[in-house]
């Protein structure tokens, strides 16, 4: 049996890597050849994908010199991270042909048994700020469409959004979603689905340590950190020194040198993932900078987005009981002192890992 997975994998992100090497392993555990679609959008791939932000900033956009600037400092540093993405996507990932279009994904689909939609902001807005219903497998006339750990990202739709996701997943088998609000959404729709875990959380610390390198060990706070708040940083920073400890950060964009903490610039996927194991502390507004915190039960500290996708991050530290780790107050550095009791979010992660993998059973063989 053949599964072929469409998902938002070609981000220079590593949450979005991770997610689709997770969906990739799991499906196989399972006795099931696994495929993700290597459909990558023209305007996320990595050599256009400042020229699309800079669109969505007309004060930017439509004054030449200023676009000339904002391309000349950043287009160099996603050309990095994007080449070094690129590479770790053809070591991690097994792919299908490349696809630039919906309609050469039309035209020419991948062969498999069943299709799904896999994890990550599949059906929120792209890079342009739209939404592409591609990742509602609406290439697929003939054929079983299913969806895993999906997420719409944003906390709110408009009616013309969802009506569009009533047509075309209601043509799905089965569909199961990442976040609570997503269920809400569908169910408002007349839509049916359960919810599962993220993929990321579906292997186990030990199954993940097959890609661990080896970094320092448990003397330094780590920031991942997603989203521009300038605050995020200065907290950072006094929370290291605080704890008397050095503060690094990682991330594949250059222009975070110049923030708080010393740049590990693009790391290798193993070394991510050794940075938050080995970390005192991490401090993230990364949903799956956390996810893996509560994974290697690594101590953190929760900054919520501020940009209305904190819907994700809210569910997982809901379901492990973990809500006190968010940062209420940037003057607030208790959460810093104290430790984390693991035992309850292990247990649950534990729990809700059997069902994810159960409710993932059905949806590939049936019930």
């Amino acid at each position: 049996m053949k599964a072929a997975v469409i998902t938002r994998h070609a981000i220079s992100n590593y949450g979005s890597l991770l997610q689709a090497m997770a969906t990739q392993k799991i499906i196989e555990k399972m006795g099931c050849e696994c495929e993700i679609i290597d459909y990558i959008r023209t305007d996320e791939d990595y050599k256009n994908v400042e020229k699309t932000l800079i669109k969505q900033k007309p004060e930017w956009n439509n004054n030449p010199i200023k676009k000339a600037t904002y391309l000349a400092l950043r287009q160099p540093e996603s050309l990095f991270a994007g080449k070094k993405f690129a590479k770790m996507r053809t070591k991690h990932l097994k792919l299908t042909r490349p696809y630039f279009s919906p309609n050469q994904l039309k035209s020419n689909p991948p062969d498999a048994d069943i299709y799904i939609t896999g994890s990550d902001q599949v059906w929120g807005p792209t890079a342009d700020g739209k939404v592409d219903f591609t990742y509602c497998l609406n290439f697929i006339k003939n054929g079983r469409k299913a969806a895993f750990a999906s997420s719409f990202g944003k906390t709110s739709l408009n009616e013309d959004i969802k009506d569009n996701y009533k047509k075309y997943l209601s043509l799905y088998e089965s569909i199961a979603v990442r976040e609570n609000n997503a269920v809400d959404y569908l169910r408002e729709v007349g839509i049916c689905s359960s919810q599962v875990l993220d993929p990321t959380l579906l292997l186990t610390r030990d199954e993940w340590g097959e890609v661990l390198k080896e970094v320092p060990k448990k003397d330094y706070v780590l920031v991942y950190q997603i989203h521009n708040d300038k605050r995020l940083g200065e907290y950072a920073k006094r929370a290291a020194k605080k704890l008397g400890l050095k503060l690094i950060r990682v991330s594949p964009s250059l222009h975070q040198i110049s923030r708080e903490g010393k740049l590990i610039l693009c790391p290798d996927l193993g070394e991510f993932l050794a940075y938050i194991k080995n970390a005192s502390l991490i401090i993230t507004d990364s949903f799956h900078g956390t996810a893996f915190a509560i994974n290697y039960n690594t101590d953190f500290v929760e900054i919520l987005p501020n940009n209305n996708t904190e819907s994700r991050n809210i569910s997982i530290l809901s379901l492990t009981g973990l809500q006190n780790r968010i940062l209420k107050d940037y003057d607030d550095l208790r959460l810093v002192d104290e430790k984390i009791d693991f035992s309850y979010a292990n247990k649950q992660i534990e729990n809700e890992r059997e069902k994810s993998l159960i409710i993932l059973k059905d949806i590939l063989y049936g019930r």
